[in-house]
C-alpha cells in the first residue's frame, strides 16, 4: 500500500490542472459556449459531476479512516445525510410562501397539521447557524460514538456492524413523520439559497464550490497523512498493540481522524442537497455506507487520490448502467467489488502503477 504523501512537481501540476478545469473550463463550456455547439457542456452533466464530486469527498473521508487507519466504517452515509438534512432545513425555510399551501411552514408540516416548528428547527432560518450544524452535528455524533467505541476496544468487523446498525436506526427514526423531518419523502422542491433562485447557473456555482472543497480536503488530507500524526495513524493500522507499547494513545488518534472524516461527509452532504434537489432517509440507508467503502476499495485504499478515482468510476458506471441496463447494475457493482477484492487489492490506481512500471521493462 502506497504511503508516499509528497506531491512533487507532477502532483502540484495535477492539483492546479484540477482547479482550472473545475473553476474555469467547466463554467466556460456550460455558460459561454452556445448550446448548439459540440463543445457545450449540458446542465445535466454539470449536475452529475457536482454530485459525484460530493461523493468523492466521502470516499476521501473513508480513505482517511479505513485506508490509513485501518477502521472500516459502514456508517458514513449517516454523517453525509445529517449534513444534507441540516442544509435541507435551511432550504425549506427559504421556500417561504411559495409552497403549495402558501404558508411560512414547509408543506409537509401544514399537511400534517403542525401549528409551530419543533425545537430542532429553531435555527433553521439562519444560513450561518445551519452551516455550523453541518459541521457540529456529524462531528459531535461521531465524537461521542467513537469515544465509547474506541474506549471499549471495539474494532474489526464488530465496529463495522455497529456503525451500520447506528445508521439503520437513524434511518428508521427519520422515516417517522413525528420527528419533523419530512418522513419518507424528506425535503424537496427547494426554491432559493441565500435569496438567490436555484437555477442552472447557481448549480454551476455549486459545482465549483464542491470541486474546490474536494481539492481543499485533498490537500488537507495530504498534509495530515504526511505528518507525524499521519505516520502514527498508519502504525495503528499495521500494529496497534505495538503503538500502545511505544507510548502513544491510539484512542486519541483514532477519535480525531474518525471525527474529521465524519465532518468531511457532513460538508459533502450539505453541498450535495441543493444540487440534487432532495434529501430523504434513503441517503442514510445501509447500502449507502457500503457504497462509500466500495468507492475507496475500487479506486485504491491508502492513496487519497485512488478513492476519488473510484467515486468517479463507480458513479459514472452507475449513471450509464441505470439507463442502458438498469436491471444489471447491482450485479455489476457486486461483481466489481469481488473482482477488486480478489485480483486488484490496490484498486484501479494500483493497477495503473503496475502497468506503468512494466512498460519500461518491456521496452528494455
Amino acid at each position: 500500500m502506497n504511503t508516499n504523501t509528497e506531491l512533487g512537481v507532477k502532483g502540484w501540476t495535477g492539483v492546479l490542472l484540477a482547479v482550472v478545469v473545475i473553476a474555469v473550463l467547466v463554467p466556460l463550456l456550460n455558460l459561454v459556449v452556445p448550446a448548439d455547439s459540440a463543445l457545450h457542456l449540458d446542465d445535466f452533466y454539470v449536475s452529475l459531476a457536482g454530485k459525484i464530486l460530493c461523493y468523492a469527498i466521502c470516499a476521501l473521508a473513508m480513505d482517511l479512516i479505513w485506508g490509513y487507519t485501518g477502521i472500516l466504517s459502514l456508517g458514513h452515509g449517516l454523517f453525509f445525510a445529517l449534513g444534507g438534512y441540516a442544509m435541507g432545513m435551511y432550504l425549506m425555510r427559504q421556500i417561504g410562501t411559495d409552497g403549495q399551501y402558501k404558508s411560512h411552514m414547509p408543506d409537509f408540516m401544514v399537511f400534517l397539521d403542525w401549528k409551530e416548528f419543533p425545537w430542532t428547527w429553531a435555527l433553521s432560518d439562519s444560513f450561518i447557524a445551519q452551516m455550523a450544524l453541518v459541521v457540529l452535528v456529524p462531528g459531535l455524533l461521531a465524537f461521542v460514538f467513537g469515544y465509547f467505541a474506541f474506549r471499549s476496544r471495539i474494532k474489526g468487523v464488530y465496529f463495522s456492524i455497529i456503525t451500520q446498525a447506528l445508521t439503520f436506526a437513524a434511518m428508521l427514526l427519520l422515516f417517522r413523520n413525528e420527528t419533523g423531518f419530512g418522513g419518507n419523502n424528506g425535503f424537496t422542491d427547494f426554491k432559493r439559497i441565500l435569496g438567490a433562485p436555484i437555477t442552472p447557473n447557481m448549480k454551476v456555482l455549486l459545482f465549483v464550490l464542491s470541486g474546490l472543497t474536494l481539492v481543499g480536503f485533498f490537500l488537507m488530507s495530504r498534509a495530515i497523512v504526511g505528518s507525524k500524526a499521519g505516520r502514527v495513524l498508519q502504525a495503528i493500522r499495521d500494529a496497534e498493540t505495538r503503538v500502545m507499547f511505544s507510548g502513544y494513545d491510539p484512542i486519541a488518534y483514532k477519535l480525531a481522524i474518525w471525527t474529521l472524516s465524519a465532518v468531511m461527509c457532513g460538508v459533502a452532504g450539505a453541498l450535495y442537497v441543493p444540487q440534487v434537489g432532495i434529501i430523504n432517509p434513503s441517503e442514510m440507508s445501509p447500502a449507502a455506507g457500503i457504497e462509500i467503502a466500495i468507492w475507496a476499495a475500487v479506486g485504491g485504499r491508502g492513496t487519497l487520490i485512488g478513492p476519488i478515482i473510484g467515486a468517479f468510476f463507480v458513479n459514472g458506471a452507475k449513471s450509464w448502467f441505470t439507463v442502458a441496463f438498469p436491471e444489471f447494475w447491482l450485479f455489476f457493482l457486486g461483481a466489481l467489488f469481488i473482482a477488486v477484492t480478489l485480483f486488484l487489492p490496490q484498486g484501479l490506481l494500483g493497477l495503473y502503477r503496475k502497468l506503468r512500471k512494466r512498460a519500461p521493462e518491456k521496452k528494455a
